[in-house]
């Protein structure tokens, strides 16, 4: 298993509340045009079919049909902690793009992006095709949804993996590192799930 990076990093520009994030997101970014590039494959993270708000609404829908609730507790612990991921991955991708220059941004092919939402964020993977609800499965079948975020969770790792070579700043590759080590953690939870809900379905019933 992967050790856990410590929790203890402020966000200290926050007025009106003081936020932690697990990793520090707040250094400065060298290199804009390289920078302003990486940010449009970063966004397979925020709204791709792997990202991470595909894979917290999936969770966060399969947990009702559980069976268990200790599937129930650990499909509501990942698929809340995908959302501050989310959270993660779109600060990032808002840092890259802040204060970019018009020139940077066409350079880097974003001036489509640029055009419609300026430097706001949306929910789009590297080509700019929009997120849709398509990237969500659900059975209904307990051993079929674990097996599929397996699957999801391992696709995840992938993409990040692909990410951090592709990455050439310091900084961002520490936070895609933490990120893709969370991936891991998430198969191995899903995996000790799925064998508890196996059992479970697999006792006999008396009446």
């Amino acid at each position: 298993m992967f050790p856990l990076l410590p929790l203890s990093i402020s966000r200290p520009e926050a007025t009106h509340s003081t936020k932690t994030f697990p990793i520090n997101i707040s250094g400065l970014l060298p290199e804009p045009l390289k920078i302003q590039d990486f940010s449009r494959q970063q966004n397979h993270k925020s709204g791709g079919p792997e990202g991470e708000l595909s894979a917290s609404l999936r969770y966060l829908n399969m947990r009702y049909s559980m069976p268990t609730s200790r599937a129930k507790a650990v499909l509501t612990d990942i698929g809340t902690e995908e959302l501050a991921h989310m959270e993660i991955v779109g600060t990032v991708v808002y840092k890259l793009l802040e204060g970019a220059s018009i020139e940077a941004i066409k350079a880097a092919g974003l001036d489509g992006h640029y055009a419609t939402h300026d430097s706001a964020l949306f929910w789009s993977d590297p080509n700019g095709v929009p997120w849709t609800a398509a990237y969500v499965s659900a059975t209904g079948d307990p051993v079929a949804d674990l097996h599929e975020n397996l699957a999801a969770e391992q696709k995840a790792r992938a993409v990040y993996e692909n990410l951090i070579c592709l990455s050439d700043d310091p900084c961002v590759t520490d936070v895609l590192r933490y990120l893709r080590e969370r991936e891991v953690v998430h198969f191995q939870r899903f995996g000790e799930t799925l064998m508890q809900v196996q059992e479970c379905m697999n006792q006999k019933r008396f009446y």
